[in-house]
């Protein structure tokens, strides 16, 4: 088990996608790494490590887009990490992944989400336990069939390798977790979705998980460069507002990655980073019959075989 080609591959795959979307927007992303030492020992025992946060707010394109790397170790799993699996508890770990969000300005171009990682977790006396997760998911708040079927057959084309059974559990596991219960809504169009792959051993499972990585600027890039210069209105920026506050309440109530920070002691700047910028929430409101953004909840939000 070689964790230092994960950590190769997981800084590539932040400065090659960085590099791509600073060509969409024209210029660069802020750089912030970062290092700690402790961490809340409540909540998680002593923790170290570090990251490499790149930053772009206010752009022409993006509104805010985060591209975070972070390689951290702790003296014991917090529980959203050994919740599925309670003989790892107590267990110290080490965890590293890339994660990214990108939230657009225009209103067509739909939010988006890439997530890798990988986990070790130790105990004196014992093997340690690996496992990689991750996925990527689109979040359109306007619905385009062919964008819809162009991000799903992309999420398919990087699993169909590692045999057949893959994406219909990767992406029916997406359709489940990124759903918001209180709600009884999805909070996007889905994508794909896996955690605690390790059963094909260490290298299919670190292969599959760079073959997803590697394929989330095809998925997404064509879908920007579609839709970046429709051009929109107040209303457009409302709906977007309005839905962006699903985005928000999934990734504080459900999400594991924010509740493995929080729960970690992990830095905060890091962890809410991802957050939009600008949300709004209404009382009880629905879209008018017939609009486009009823399309949306109708046509689009249910889950679809789009590949």
């Amino acid at each position: 088990m070689n964790t230092s080609s994960v950590r190769n591959f997981l800084t590539g795959l932040q400065d090659r996608i960085v590099a791509a979307l600073e060509r969409l927007e024209g210029s660069p992303f802020r750089r912030d790494t970062w290092q700690r030492a402790g961490g809340n020992a409540v909540a998680a025992g002593p923790e170290s490590g570090g990251g490499d946060s790149r930053i772009i707010e206010d752009g022409n394109l993006f509104e805010r887009g985060v591209v975070g790397f972070s390689h951290v170790l702790g003296a014991r799993l917090p529980p959203s990490a050994s919740a599925a699996r309670a003989e790892l508890a107590g267990r110290g770990f080490e965890a590293m992944g890339v994660s990214l969000v990108l939230h657009p300005c225009n209103p067509y171009v739909p939010t988006v989400h890439l997530n890798v990682r990988f986990f070790i977790a130790t105990k004196e006396g014992e093997a340690p336990v690996f496992w990689f997760g991750g996925g990527m998911d689109l979040t359109p708040y306007y619905g385009f069939e062919e964008d819809c079927a162009h991000f799903h057959r992309c999420c398919k084309s990087a699993l169909d390798s590692f045999g057949p059974e893959y994406h219909p559990r990767f992406k029916r596991w997406c359709d489940e977790y990124f759903f918001l219960r209180h709600r009884n809504e999805p909070r996007g169009i889905g994508g794909i979705f896996f955690d605690d792959l390790n059963a094909p051993g260490f290298d299919t499972s670190f292969a599959l998980v760079q073959s997803v990585g590697e394929h989330f600027l095809p998925a997404y890039v064509p879908i920007v460069e579609r839709r970046r210069h429709l051009p929109y209105g107040e209303r457009e920026r409302d709906f977007q507002a309005y839905r962006r506050g699903r985005y928000v309440e999934f990734n504080l109530v459900y999400d594991r990655g924010t509740l493995f920070g929080l729960q970690s002691g992990g830095r905060t700047e890091s962890i809410l980073m991802s957050l939009p910028p600008l949300v709004k929430w209404r009382y009880d409101w629905k879209p008018r019959a017939g609009s486009a953004e009823e399309r949306l909840y109708t046509e689009f939000l249910p889950p679809h075989d789009w590949a």
